[in-house]
């Protein structure tokens, strides 16, 4: 599921080594945001106005060097602490084991042989991380009062994310820490290979995700180090663009909707243990039970011990997938720490989430009462 981790920087929880001074980074940010918040240029001049937001963005990344909030080792390493957090809290850990299938990445494998529509996934809401769980989080007072957050609900998950990351005691940091490092949306593509795609009909959206995300970047930073409710967050001194892009990477490639808790409408949630297993084409087999209030996955087809179980996918416009994964959907199973979230939990639609700004989608559960 995904890469393996390249970015190796400093220990969870340990401050930054270098110094950089928040005004400084202020000043940039505030060029950034005046770029991208400049009217859309004209016919021909996109790849113009990429370069200089680009630009841009790698003298802030520059600058932060070495602030990120990382882990040590290899997110493999804390596979077995994931485990016994999720076993803990009520979610199933029987009947499969999380292993790397090569060109796959990680995914679950079958310990014992599992018959097509058993039961075999559970996970409960409590160790989902929703925008309901946010607003009660520390991220909870300037969620009230800024009006980004509360229209964007993928927004307020990565900036949970991030400050459940930063936070060393987060009830959260056994899955936290089995995240990729990085990913392969466009967000982390080098500009050749931004420049390769320029014939392609992505191009405009891999642009227009590129440059939301500055700008998105740029309005945050502001926001985390002026604004009276951003005092306690636990990303006011090292709140960088490497993270955010992290973040909403993360939740691009995971992020699904499930029910509230009183069924009335549907929310943003990131799910542990389910987003390890890979996908592939078939019938649905997953949904949410209100009832015992758990996101549940029965399996696709027969599982022998020692094959893998996968989830199924619905079919998502081809070019969603290479702008937000770089993914073309063929017969052998998609890893899904590089999935699109168009392809996520029962799908049966595609809803927008975002405003101008964004350009995201989200994805359904299927609601079992």
């Amino acid at each position: 599921m995904g890469k393996k981790s390249r970015v190796k920087t400093q220990k969870s929880g340990t401050g930054a080594t270098a110094t950089v001074s928040p005004k400084e980074i202020l000043n940039l940010t505030s060029e950034l945001l005046q770029k991208c918040s400049s009217p859309a240029p004209g016919p021909g001049k996109e790849w113009e106005e990429y370069v200089q937001i680009r630009t841009l963005v790698e003298k802030i990344r520059k600058k932060q060097k070495g602030l990120s909030v990382t882990f040590d080792g290899k997110r493999e390493d804390y596979f077995p602490d994931l485990m016994k957090w999720a076993s803990e809290n009520g979610a199933s850990v029987e009947g499969f084991e999380m292993v790397n299938f090569k060109e796959e990445g990680f995914g679950l494998r079958a310990t014992r042989d599992i018959k097509a529509e058993e039961l075999f996934l559970w996970v409960p809401r409590k160790l989902l991380m929703t925008v309901e769980s946010a607003k009660n989080s520390v991220l909870g007072p300037l969620y009230s009062q800024d009006r980004i957050l509360q229209a964007m609900g993928n927004i307020a998950l990565a900036f949970h994310l991030l400050c459940e990351r930063a936070s060393p005691n987060s009830f959260w940091q056994p899955y936290i820490q089995t995240l990729p490092s990085e990913y392969d949306t466009p967000l982390y593509f080098e500009e050749d290979e931004v420049r390769y795609l320029q014939s392609t009909q992505a191009i405009h959206d891999v642009f227009s995700q590129y440059k939301n995300t500055a700008r998105q970047y740029a309005y945050f930073y502001k926001v985390i180090q002026t604004h009276p409710h951003a005092n306690k967050l636990p990303l006011k001194d090292s709140f960088t663009y490497e993270d955010y892009r992290w973040a909403v990477s993360s939740v691009m490639t995971r992020q699904n909707q499930i029910p509230t808790e009183d069924g009335s409408r549907v929310t943003l949630a990131l799910i542990p243990l389910w987003d390890m297993c890979n996908h592939t084409n078939g019938l649905i087999t997953t949904g949410y039970n209100l009832e015992d209030d758990r996101c549940e996955c029965v399996a696709l087809q027969d599982f022998r011990a020692g094959e893998q179980d996968a989830l199924n996918i619905r079919e998502a416009i081809s070019k969603a997938k290479a702008t937000e994964n770089g993914l073309v959907n063929g017969e052998n199973s998609i890893p899904n720490g590089t999935r699109s979230e168009n392809e996520s939990l029962n799908q049966e639609s595609k809803r927008a989430v975002e405003d101008a700004k964004g350009s995201s989608s989200d994805s359904t559960a299927g609601v079992k009462e």
